[in-house]
C-alpha cells in the first residue's frame, strides 16, 4: 500500500530541519498544500483515521516547524487528532498509511514514537499544563532560550484543566510558554457554552478589530508591555487587536498576553508572526482562525461531524464509500442507548440526558433533537457533566450521564464525593467500555469495572446485549436506586429484533443461560457472547459447559456464586475489563471469602497498557476472544486429546 507520492516540495523535507534550511518563507504555502494533499491521499484511500482537524491546522502545522527549532523548542499538540501534518513532516511520512493500524504508527502523538512528539495525548486539554511544566523544567535547568508551545482547539478549552493550566502561566511571567487557540468552531460536534460566544465575538466584533492606530496610541501607555511596547507593536501590528487593551479580555485577566485574531490558513504570515511573538518573554496566546477540514472542497462543504473521521472516501468527488452488510445487522449499542433514552423519558419527565461534548458519539442527540429541553451537551468538561448531574439529581430528576468510560476517569473525585457519597440518583452510561480499536491505549475503557466497583453505594452493570441494556436502563432510573453504572462496549450488538419489552431487572441478579456439567463460565457484559461461541464448539469437543451472565459486578449475585462453587471445580471468568481489582477478582474475593476451593482461570485486560488494532485483534491478544476461551478450557478440562480425534475425524 506505500505507494503514495509526495509532492515536490513535501517530497524534500524528511525531517523539519530539511523545511528550515530549503525553503524560503514564501515557499510556505506549497509545503503546505503538499502536506494537504498528501493527507487526502492516503487517508481516502486507508480510511480509519480522523481527518478534518488534521487538514484544519496544515498552514499553522507547516508555520510552526519552519519558525521554531523542534524538536529543541518544544511543540505539544492537545488531543492530537489535528497532528497528522506534524507526523508527516517529523519523519513518519513513508509509514504514514500505517495509521492507526496494529503495529503501525498512533493515531495521537506518542512520545515513544518519535523525539517530535514531545508529550502523549489522546484526552483534550492536557496541552498547556505539559507545556508549562517542561518551560518550568527548562528555566530551572538554565535552558531558557528553549521555546514551548502549546496547540489546543477551542473545544479542549471548555475543560477545567485548560484554565488550571492558563491560571498557573499567568504567574510563571519568565517561563516561555506561547498557547495557540485553534478556534474552529469544533471539538467532534460544533461546540457549545459561553466561551464559544466569547471567542465568537472576539473574532466579529468591532470593538476587537481597532484600527492599527489606536493599537499604537493605547499601547504606549500599558506598563506591562514595558518601554519597547511600541517596538514590540510594529513587529505584529496586523495580529494585534483592539482585544488586547480591553480589561474585559478573559486570557488578558489571566496575565496573557493576547494576540490575534489571526488567519489560521496563511501559512506566509502565520510565520511572520510566530517568528516576532518569539521575541516576547512571558506566556503570550496567539488566537488562529481555522476551518475544520480546510482545503479540501468536500469536507469544507459538508457536515463537518462526519468527516471528523469519515472512513473512506473517493477524494476526486468526495463519496464517503460505505460497507453496504450483506443482511441486516445488530444495532449499535450507542443508538440502542440513544432510542432507549427517549423511549424512557417519554414515560418519566424526570429524566435527563448529559454528555461532555459527544452527543453524536453517544447517540444522545437523538434525545437532544427530541426534547432540547431535557438533554445537555456541556462541551469538554466531564467533572462538571458529573457534578451537574448531582446537582440535578438533589432536585428530585434523574440524569443519565454518558461519558465514555476512559473520559470517566477524569471526572472520579466527582462520582466518589457529589455523586456516591449523596447516594444521589445519577445513572451513568459509560460508553466504549472495554477495548475500542484503532484509538489505542488513551481510550481503550479498561478501568470502569475495577474503579467503579471499589466505591460505595454504587451499583455497577454491563448488559451482554441490547434487551439487557434497554432493561437495565429501565431499572436504573426507579425511584431512589442510587448510584448507578451500566457500560456497554464500542461498536454493534447481536439482537436484531432488539426494541423489547421494558423490564426490571432485580438489582444484583445475574442469569443462567446455558447449563453444564464440567465447567463454569462466568462473564460480564457483552464478552458473555464470546463465551456462548466458545460453549457451542466445547460441545462439539463432549464438553459440558454452563454458563452465567452475571449482569452486575457489585452487588454481585452471591445466590448465583454459591451455585457456581457448590458444583464445579473448575471457572473461567471473562471480562472486556482490567484484571486488576475487576470482575474476575470479585468473583475470587467471594470465593476466598466464603472459603471455597475452585481452579478459577481469570480471562480479560492484562496489567499493562494495550495499544491499536481492530477490536478482534485486540481481544484475541489479550486472551478473551472465543478461541482465547476454548483454548483455556480444553486446559482445565484437558481436552487435548478429544480435540485431535475431533479433528481427525473431521478430516
Amino acid at each position: 500500500m506505500a505507494h503514495f507520492k509526495a509532492g515536490p516540495y513535501l517530497e524534500q523535507i524528511d525531517i523539519p530541519a530539511d523545511l528550515r534550511a530549503k525553503f524560503a518563507v514564501d515557499d510556505l504555502q506549497h509545503v503546505s498544500d503538499d502536506v494537504r494533499n498528501y493527507i487526502v491521499d492516503v487517508i481516502s484511500e486507508i480510511g480509519n483515521s480522523h481527518f478534518g482537524a488534521s487538514l484544519g491546522v496544515v498552514e499553522l502545522t507547516v508555520a510552526l516547524h519552519y519558525v521554531f527549532d523542534t524538536p529543541y523548542d518544544q511543540l505539544v499538540w492537545d488531543v492530537g487528532h489535528q497532528a497528522y501534518g506534524h507526523k508527516i513532516l517529523t519523519g513518519r511520512r513513508d509509514v504514514f498509511h500505517t495509521n492507526r493500524l496494529k503495529g503501525g504508527i498512533s493515531g495521537f502523538p506518542k512520545r515513544s514514537e518519535s523525539e517530535f512528539d514531545t508529550f502523549g495525548v489522546g484526552h483534550s486539554s492536557t496541552s498547556i499544563s505539559a507545556a508549562l511544566g517542561m518551560a518550568v523544567a527548562n528555566k530551572y535547568k538554565g535552558e531558557k532560550n528553549r521555546q514551548h508551545i502549546a496547540v489546543i482547539g477551542d473545544g479542549a478549552m471548555t475543560a477545567g484543566l485548560a484554565f488550571e493550566g492558563m491560571n498557573h502561566a499567568g504567574f510563571e511571567k519568565d517561563a516561555n510558554l506561547l498557547v495557540i487557540l485553534n478556534d474552529n468552531c469544533m471539538s467532534i460536534d460544533p461546540n457549545v457554552g459561553a466561551l464559544k460566544e466569547y471567542l465568537t465575538d472576539i473574532t466579529t466584533s468591532h470593538t476587537y478589530n481597532k484600527v492599527k492606530d489606536e493599537v499604537w496610541k493605547l499601547l504606549g501607555k500599558i506598563s506591562k508591555f514595558g518601554p519597547d511596547a511600541q517596538t514590540v507593536a510594529s513587529k505584529i501590528t496586523h495580529a494585534l487587536k483592539g482585544s488586547l487593551l480591553k480589561q474585559s479580555n478573559l486570557f488578558e485577566a489571566l496575565n496573557f498576553r493576547y494576540f490575534g485574531p489571526v488567519d489560521g490558513h496563511d501559512a506566509i504570515g502565520l510565520a511572520k508572526v510566530l517568528e516576532d511573538l518569539k521575541a516576547i518573554p512571558g506566556p503570550k496566546i496567539l488566537h488562529c482562525i481555522t476551518r475544520k477540514g480546510a482545503g479540501y472542497k468536500y469536507s469544507e462543504e459538508g457536515n463537518p461531524t462526519k468527516w471528523h473521521a469519515p472512513g473512506v472516501f473517493n477524494k476526486e468527488t468526495g463519496e464517503i464509500v460505505k460497507i453496504v452488510p450483506k443482511s441486516p445487522e445488530p444495532p449499535k449499542y450507542q443508538d440502542v442507548f440513544g432510542h432507549t433514552i427517549v423511549e424512557l423519558a417519554e414515560q418519566n419527565p424526570k429524566i435527563m440526558g448529559v454528555t461532555p461534548a459527544m452527543p453524536s458519539g453517544c447517540s444522545l442527540n437523538i434525545m437532544m433533537q427530541a426534547m432540547p429541553d431535557r438533554a445537555f451537551d456541556v462541551g469538554i468538561a466531564e467533572q462538571h457533566a458529573v457534578t451537574f448531574s448531582a446537582g440535578l439529581a438533589t432536585q428530585g430528576l434523574v440524569p443519565f450521564c454518558n461519558i465514555y468510560s476512559s473520559f470517566m476517569q477524569r471526572a472520579y473525585d466527582q462520582v466518589l464525593h457529589d455523586v456516591a457519597l449523596q447516594k444521589l440518583n445519577v445513572v451513568f452510561c459509560l460508553d466504549r467500555g472495554g477495548l475500542v480499536g484503532a484509538d489505542g491505549a488513551t481510550h481503550h475503557g479498561a478501568y470502569d469495572l475495577a474503579y467503579m466497583r471499589s466505591i460505595p453505594n454504587m451499583i455497577v452493570s454491563a448488559p451482554m446485549n441490547e434487551q439487557e441494556l434497554r432493561n437495565l436502563m429501565f431499572t436504573a432510573q426507579q425511584e431512589n436506586v442510587g448510584p448507578f453504572s451500566i457500560r456497554y462496549p464500542r461498536g454493534n450488538g447481536v439482537m436484531l429484533e432488539w426494541k423489547t419489552p421494558l423490564k426490571a431487572v432485580k438489582i444484583g441478579t445475574g442469569r443462567k443461560v446455558t447449563n453444564g456439567e464440567d465447567l463454569a463460565i462466568l462473564t460480564i457484559g457483552h464478552p458473555g457472547n464470546f463465551a456462548q461461541k466458545a460453549i457451542d464448539q466445547l460441545k462439539e469437543m463432549g464438553a459440558s459447559v454452563a454458563h452465567y451472565d452475571m449482569r452486575f459486578v457489585k452487588p454481585i449475585d452471591e445466590l448465583m456464586l454459591h451455585e457456581v462453587f457448590s458444583k464445579f471445580k473448575k471457572v473461567i471468568t471473562v471480562e472486556d475489563g482490567c484484571l486488576m481489582g475487576g470482575f474476575g477478582s470479585a468473583v475470587i474475593e467471594f470465593m476466598v471469602d466464603q472459603k471455597y476451593q475452585a481452579e478459577v482461570v481469570r480471562l480479560g485486560i492484562p496489567d499493562e497498557y494495550i495499544h491499536h488494532g481492530t477490536q478482534e485483534e485486540l481481544w484475541a491478544d489479550c486472551g478473551f476472544d472465543p478461541a482465547s476461551i476454548v483454548n483455556e478450557a480444553q486446559q482445565l478440562l484437558q481436552l487435548k486429546s478429544l480435540v485431535a480425534d475431533t479433528i481427525q475425524n473431521a478430516g
